[in-house]
């Protein structure tokens, strides 16, 4: 039985097959940006943004809402809404899964990054 962050590992691993140097750069920068400006704020910035930025933070929701059952749908505006209506313990905890996902992303996108070594 794989453990949590095996099932992580797993699935950042299959998320960034195929990633391209954009997406590589979007995936190490989002943690920092979500520190800085939150989750939801980046998340409406990436959307907006569109391209890679969007690829990354479309996986982080699929994540996410295979993690919690709360969360409506990983689709943008769904899950937005899921997260207005988050208790302070949830949106807490979907925080702290986003970052321990996107761990993971950060290490293994260089790896996967079609065209790299």
């Amino acid at each position: 039985m794989e453990t949590i962050d095996q099932k992580r590992a797993r699935n950042a691993w299959d998320a960034a097959n195929g990633y391209t140097d954009a997406h590589v750069k979007a995936a190490k920068a989002l943690p920092a940006l979500i520190s800085n400006s939150g989750l939801m704020q980046v998340l409406a910035f990436c959307h907006d943004k569109g391209r890679e930025s969007e690829d990354v933070a479309r996986q982080l929701r699929r994540w996410l809402d295979g993690r919690f059952d709360w969360i409506e749908s990983a689709h943008f505006e769904p899950f937005m809404e899921s997260l207005l209506a988050a208790t302070p313990a949830q949106f807490r905890d979907v925080n702290r899964e986003a970052f321990a996902w996107l761990k993971w992303l950060r290490q293994v996108a260089p790896a996967r990054e079609k065209g790299g070594a």
